[in-house]
């Protein structure tokens, strides 16, 4: 198989992979604090020897999140939070912390804030938020400072990795970090709304069809160059 070949199907892999990337942006484009996803694409090129051309293979393997804000909608909810600037929720669940811009929750049995399957959001120091089962009013300041009946009881933790790279989506709306984290402090987080999907699906839907037409036009190539690979070996073996 000839370079071109392997040039067109390390190319092609790559875009299968971004069709998968778009195809879950636009059916997480109503999800809650969700962030767009994108690749990476990137070029090695490696020396065949002297007097022949070098071979250049295409990779997609890089992942990043979108940074952009998403629009806050206003809903009321006591438990309703919304971060404006930047910065995660830290979430503590079975399967270990995780970090998430959606800031819907609600108290538990146990009185604890969770997210609705069961996380548990933590404050600055990492502990869970208790909310006293008495409590009448909840209010919530902008640095985050969460009061009961006009009582302080915390302050909810905003964080950021220590090495963006190390930041990966484990599932919608939530991402792993493998490294440490950092608090965030000039950030405010707003009472009563929460912040939507950064997804524009009329822009995700027009990328898809460019990302088709790319891969399409890739596998013609490849189709082309098989029917000329036969050719050759036919007229060889006569």
């Amino acid at each position: 198989m000839e370079s071109a070949v392997y040039t067109s199907l390390t190319r092609q892999s790559g875009l299968a992979r971004e069709m998968q990337a778009v195809a879950n942006n636009i059916a997480n484009a109503s999800t809650t604090g969700f962030r767009r996803e994108g690749l990476v694409f990137s070029e090695y090129v490696k020396a065949l020897g002297p007097g022949e051309p070098s071979l250049s293979m295409a990779q997609a393997n890089v992942r990043y999140a979108d940074e952009t804000q998403g629009t806050l909608t206003q809903t009321g909810g006591a438990y309703d939070f919304a971060i404006e600037g930047d910065g995660f929720f830290l979430l503590e669940g079975a399967s270990g912390q995780a970090l998430t811009r959606a800031g819907s929750f609600t108290p538990s049995a146990e009185g604890e804030l969770v997210t609705p399957d069961g996380a548990r959001l933590l404050d600055g120091g990492g502990a869970p938020i208790f909310i006293p089962p008495d409590a009448r009013a909840i209010t919530l300041a902008a640095d985050g400072t969460l009061s009961a009946d006009g009582r302080p009881l915390t302050q909810i933790g905003l964080y950021l990795p220590t090495d963006a790279t190390d930041m990966s989506r484990r599932q919608g709306a939530r991402f792993d970090v493998q490294g440490g984290l950092e608090p965030v402090e000039s950030s405010v987080i707003l009472q009563g709304f929460v912040e939507d999907s950064n997804v524009d699906p009329i822009t995700e839907i027009a990328r898809m069809i460019e990302v088709q037409q790319a891969y399409q036009l890739g596998q013609q190539f490849l189709n082309k160059e098989d029917e000329r690979i036969r050719g050759v070996l036919q007229t060889l073996g006569r």
